[in-house]
């Protein structure tokens, strides 16, 4: 279908019901979020133990990630998403359960992040392939920016109302997020858009399965500039998976209260927003390779201020200028690499990336409480502004980057790829 005629994507009543599920879900998601390493922290006062739920929620995406894309191009991604939600829904809501009887442990956490993941991986893989069929590839990028731009309105009013939550008892957050996943089924059951792939598998068992994802990887290594990207954040989600964890010691040995951890990702999510709503006008001004070494170049120049930052609002602020080149970047790359994969492919696709950058961020979180147990929060602020730089200059001197077109413009296939040059990039 042709959606480049109508007047705005949120007048489009699929994108629109697919845009308010999104806020509903991300409004739970965020008070969870908050309240999950502090319930942890109050349970066994333990970082590395907080490090590890968090991380254990995303090591899912190692283990499922690519299963998932391959089940992605197989079946009708609505209803992937629909029961996925339902059981997240459940999942979330027996953490509430528990909370209420006082009888939480530890082990109901690590299986309901590990449960957790497993479905959100699936929905994620089915989510990203969709939104093409959903929006059309005209206004893909448009999307997008909305998507970010949502994601940075919530965070700016979700972060500190996730802190008001966990205020009023610790089992709010997490009945509110098992209401958001029911909200967000919901709206996914009023869409009109067809989800289906466009080609669906023939055969069946694991010898197919391990072909189609076989033949996702190829696709993907045959396009140099989304293998190097992709190679790059998966490694910068090292850095930030451990970085979460780290700002939120940092306020806390500044004193800071739930409520202001929450104004801290407030920032975050401020500026976010603010590279949300410009990150249209820069994907259609500058090429993919020089947003991406903006991004990590302003990553690098500001994460070291964390360190020197006095208190909980200059935390806050330094937060804000750290987020505004991201979503620019994830914007371009996001659309550039869903435009040049066939519909047939884009869930293997995405997974594949999404398994690699996530299982780092995974990677990231669990060694994150360890490495402040060892070496301290200051030290290890240092310590990811090295691995920072050395990205940047890395990204800087490649000369794919240095070459690669804007978002617009077809990229090259590498040698021996396996499979033909698709598709150009939007």
């Amino acid at each position: 279908m042709n959606t480049s005629r109508k007047p705005g994507l949120l007048r489009d009543r699929n994108f629109s019901l697919l845009l308010c599920g999104q806020v509903v879900s991300a409004v739970g998601d965020q008070a969870q979020g908050m309240a999950l390493p502090l319930v942890v922290l109050a349970l066994t006062g333990s970082a590395a133990r907080a490090g590890l739920v968090l991380g254990l929620s995303t090591l899912s995406f190692l283990v499922f990630g690519l299963v998932a894309g391959a089940l992605a191009d197989r079946f009708d991604r609505r209803a992937l998403m629909v029961w996925c939600d339902a059981g997240r829904a459940l999942l979330t809501a027996g953490v509430a359960v528990a909370l209420w009887q006082d009888a939480l442990g530890m082990p109901q956490l690590y299986a309901t992040a590990v449960l957790s993941g497993v479905l959100t991986t699936l929905f994620q893989a089915a989510s990203t392939a969709a939104l093409p069929a959903v929006v059309g590839p005209q206004r893909l990028a448009a999307a997008l920016g909305w998507s970010q731009s949502a994601s940075g309105a919530v965070g700016v009013l979700g972060a500190p109302l996730a802190g008001a939550l966990y205020a009023v008892g610790r089992i709010v957050p997490f009945a509110a997020n098992a209401l958001s996943f029911a909200g967000s089924a919901l709206s996914l059951r009023l869409m009109r858009a067809d989800f289906r792939p466009a080609t669906t598998a023939s055969g069946r068992g694991v010898a197919q399965l391990t072909r189609e994802i076989r033949e996702g990887l190829r696709w993907l290594w045959g396009r140099p500039v989304i293998r190097f990207l992709t190679l790059v954040n998966a490694a910068d989600k090292i850095r930030y998976g451990a970085g979460y964890l780290l700002i939120v010691t940092l306020a806390r040995e500044a004193g800071a209260s739930p409520l202001w951890i929450g104004v801290i990702f407030s920032g975050a999510a401020a500026g976010t927003m603010a590279g949300a709503l410009v990150s249209q006008y820069a994907v259609r001004r500058f090429p993919l390779g020089r947003i991406a070494v903006v991004m990590l170049w302003s990553e690098a120049l500001m994460f070291p201020l964390y360190a020197l930052a006095p208190g909980p609002l200059a935390l806050a602020a330094v937060a804000a200028a750290e987020s505004v080149a991201a979503p620019v970047y994830m914007v371009a790359m996001t659309a550039h690499q869903l435009s040049a994969t066939p519909d047939a492919l884009r869930g293997r696709a995405s997974a594949a990336v999404s398994t690699l950058t996530t299982g780092a961020l995974s990677a990231g979180t669990l060694a994150g409480g360890f490495l402040i147990s060892v070496l301290g929060t200051h030290p290890l602020v240092w310590a990811s502004t090295a691995w920072l730089l050395a990205l940047a200059l890395l990204t800087t001197a490649h000369p794919a980057i240095r070459g690669a077109r804007a978002p617009g413009g077809a990229e090259p296939t590498g040698v021996g790829s396996g499979l033909p040059d698709a598709a150009t990039a939007p």
